[in-house]
């Protein structure tokens, strides 16, 4: 994990835990504290991991982009072979055909 992702990470996790702890010291009864604490940590936890696969997706597209320029190298690589076979064959037809 870079070091730019470390700190985000950490930033997130002060916000969550400011969060909890202001809902904890907050004058309240103890049932609405276990309900906005609940309530906080649900929320903050969908954040979190919507944040998790945008980080991830845009982790992984430099990743695909380069498997994506692979295959294209690959795929023409292939179809230059196959040009060449057929050329050797072809050579090889016409040398064959020039010994009768």
């Amino acid at each position: 994990m870079s070091g730019s992702s470390k700190s985000f990470l950490a930033f997130l996790s002060g916000i969550a835990a400011g969060a909890v702890l202001g809902v904890l010291f907050a004058p309240d009864k103890g049932a609405n504290t276990r309900d906005r604490l609940t309530y906080l940590l649900d929320k903050y936890k969908h954040q979190l991991e919507d944040l998790i696969e945008e980080y991830l997706d845009k982790e992984d597209a430099p990743f695909s982009q380069a498997r994506q320029q692979g295959d294209e190298i690959v795929n023409v690589t292939k179809e230059k072979a196959e040009k060449l076979l057929e050329d050797v064959d072809d050579l090889i037809d016409q040398i064959k055909g020039g010994n009768n």
